[in-house]
């Protein structure tokens, strides 16, 4: 299909484009031939506006991942898209999994107990390195689980058969699929936008359980440092001010978070698929390099949502934990 566009379009550029170049070599600028660069000029145009024409037919011709994902059923009238199938799989097989690892816990532990376990305490020593030992006692669990659930998904939406398994038409080139049964699960907006409003709605119950409503507006507006007399009203103003932009910043982290990490996997799919298909017959080879690099992206997207909403918890309750808290309470 997208041959038979291309052809059909840029055939009628064939009658220009043998007398542009000739056009191009014979005119000087001299005044002998004014009317060269007329003629020149009117033929870009013209192939301009066939070139601009042809450009819908041409993106339509091509295919790609969605930007939303697509719904695959609707059981009892309930929206089902393929995205949500690979986030019940994930967090199935999550579930599975610890469920495995923790049914007989013993002194000398398996395999599965033991990859558990190294996960659980290497994630609670480097959290609580950074939010302190009180702090991380009480956001542990949310902070562990979205780090093992994004980077999970993350990986497993690089597995073959996702986004390669679907419903689709037979074209020139292959076999096009236009609605894949799978999609990575945060390449889905909706998806990470979820948990991004989950962790807001955390952050506010954390921080009234550890500051207080007053905590937080002083957290937020009090003037900070040693100041006195006229600096000291001025202060006032000026943090009062930046208490202000640090609302619209907090109410835009939840988005934030959500593109960030929706854009980072969804880019990274589309870039396997482009080379899947840039050069026939070696769809097989050249994404293969790109797969080590989308392993390392899952592993540091997934590292970068956990530290941020980590760290965002940590600046609106440092009035119980400083950054000093974890010798503290250690």
């Amino acid at each position: 299909m997208a041959r038979r566009v291309a052809r059909a379009v840029l055939c009628p550029g064939h009658r220009l484009m043998p007398t542009f170049p000739q056009s191009i070599g014979q005119w000087k600028p001299s005044a002998e031939n004014p009317g060269v660069l007329v003629r020149t000029g009117a033929r870009i145009v013209g192939l301009a506006t066939i070139l601009l024409a042809a450009s819908p037919d041409i993106q339509a011709a091509e295919h790609g991942l969605p930007e939303k994902a697509v719904e695959i059923a609707r059981p009892f009238g309930f929206p089902i898209t393929n995205s949500m199938v690979v986030t019940w799989t994930v967090a199935i097989g999550l579930i599975v999994f610890a469920q495995i690892a923790t049914r007989k816990m013993t002194d000398v532990p398996g395999a599965a107990q033991n990859v558990l376990e190294w996960l659980v305490q290497s994630l609670y020593e480097f959290l609580e390195s950074i939010i302190g030992a009180h702090l991380v006692q009480r956001t542990f669990w949310f902070f562990a689980t979205i780090f093992i659930f994004i980077l999970a998904a993350n990986w497993i939406g690089l597995l073959p058969g996702v986004g390669t398994i679907g419903w689709g038409h037979r074209a020139d080139h292959g076999f096009v699929i236009e609605q894949p049964l799978f999609r990575g699960a945060n390449a889905d907006l909706n998806m990470t936008l979820a948990m991004s409003l989950v962790f807001f709605a955390l952050w506010i119950w954390w921080a009234f359980k550890e500051v207080g409503l007053s905590g937080i507006v002083h957290e937020l507006f009090a003037p900070k440092g040693d100041t006195t007399g006229a600096l000291r009203v001025l202060m006032i103003f000026v943090f009062f001010a930046a208490g202000l932009l640090e609302i619209v910043s907090i109410l835009f982290r939840p988005v934030s978070l959500s593109f960030r990490l929706y854009g980072n996997i969804f880019a990274g799919e589309n870039m396997l698929e482009a080379m899947a298909t840039m050069v026939p017959g070696l769809g097989w080879l050249l994404p293969i390099p790109f797969y080590f690099m989308e392993l390392l992206v899952g592993l540091v997207q997934a590292m970068v949502f956990m530290l941020l909403t980590a760290v965002f918890t940590l600046l609106i309750c440092q009035h119980h934990e400083e950054p000093g808290g974890a010798a503290a309470h250690g």
